[in-house]
């Protein structure tokens, strides 16, 4: 098997794993209930929530390749690409994975708040790891939703469904709470490595040249997703990862406009400002003064970003 293999559907899904199809637009598979088979990569175009019960060696996620570890869970939407390479051996599957389509979401509640769930946009080493408890809880939650689909589809079916679906990412969503908590030492050294990256940021010509630094783009250089970072900030300091840049802009263009030798043209370029005027408007709605305020009385300011 080579290439790359397209999950359009539940029903490919299933074929791939040898099981029947319950339901068009959402399967729950056991691994130990499937057929062996042959590793390859999947460009999904379906959601699937996986927890291996066994080391896939491997896993290329993206361009990327992890070390997916025993007992993690790794969530994916629409557009993403996950698999190990075909090593040429049959392999007997371990763990379960809940696939469903974008359409069983249609005219949902759910729907309206699948972006809440961030955790579908983490990279492969975000992945959620579970204590044997949460482990216990996320199959419970599968179990229910194969149950369900083991009765006829009736009127009760959709919304049952849809409500179990929603239980399993809520509790994750409490599980990874979880994980930043017993993480934080680690977490605390990706904060310190945000503010050094910072730091460097702006004591170079780097604003002038690309302008005030992105979530995305701070992210890239910590090795991490975008939401992942912003929900670890969010979690360790009660504060976005953007309100962070905003509050490191603020305090370095505070700096500036209090040193008279510089012009406010001249700090707003430095700064990465196209024109004087935005960073002018910028700097008062931060503040609630102008730069040329705050430079002739900064002491009677207590300034903050707003929020």
């Amino acid at each position: 098997m080579s290439g790359i293999m397209k999950i359009d559907t539940v029903q490919q899904y299933n074929d791939y794993f040898g099981v029947e199809t319950y339901h068009p637009l959402v399967s729950v598979i056991e691994g130990k209930k499937a057929k062996p088979l042959r590793f390859c990569r999947k460009l999904y175009n379906v959601y699937a929530i996986l927890l291996k019960d066994t080391n896939c060696g491997n896993l290329k996620y993206g361009q990327s390749i992890y070390d997916y570890q025993q007992g993690a869970m790794l969530f994916l939407a629409p557009g993403q690409s996950m698999g190990s390479e075909d090593d040429g051996l049959l392999h007997q599957p371990e763990g379960w994975a809940l696939v469903f389509h974008p359409e069983l979401l249609r005219g949902t509640h759910l729907a309206n708040i699948m972006k809440e769930y961030t955790y579908f946009t983490y990279n492969a080493n975000e992945a959620l790891h579970l204590s044997e408890q949460e482990r216990r809880t996320v199959i419970e939650c599968m179990e229910k939703i194969r149950t369900e689909l083991q009765f006829p589809i009736d009127k009760h079916s959709k919304s049952l469904i849809i409500d179990n679906v929603k239980l399993l990412l809520d509790y994750c969503i409490r599980f990874y709470d979880r994980q930043f908590i017993t993480r934080e030492n680690a977490d605390k050294d990706i904060l310190t490595r945000f503010e050094n990256l910072l730091d460097d940021y702006f004591s170079s010509n780097v604003p002038a040249e690309q302008g005030m630094p992105t979530v995305q783009y701070c992210a890239d250089k910590l090795c991490l997703s975008a939401n992942y970072f912003s929900d670890l900030c969010r979690k360790e300091t009660g504060v976005s990862a953007l309100k962070h840049i905003q509050q490191k802009v603020l305090d370095v263009a505070k700096e500036q406009v209090f040193d008279t030798t510089k012009s406010i043209s001249e700090i707003s370029y430095e700064l990465g400002f196209p024109y004087p005027q935005h960073f002018s408007r910028w700097f008062k709605k931060m503040t609630g003064c102008t730069p040329n305020g705050y430079r002739q009385n900064p002491i009677q300011l207590n300034i903050s970003p707003t929020k």
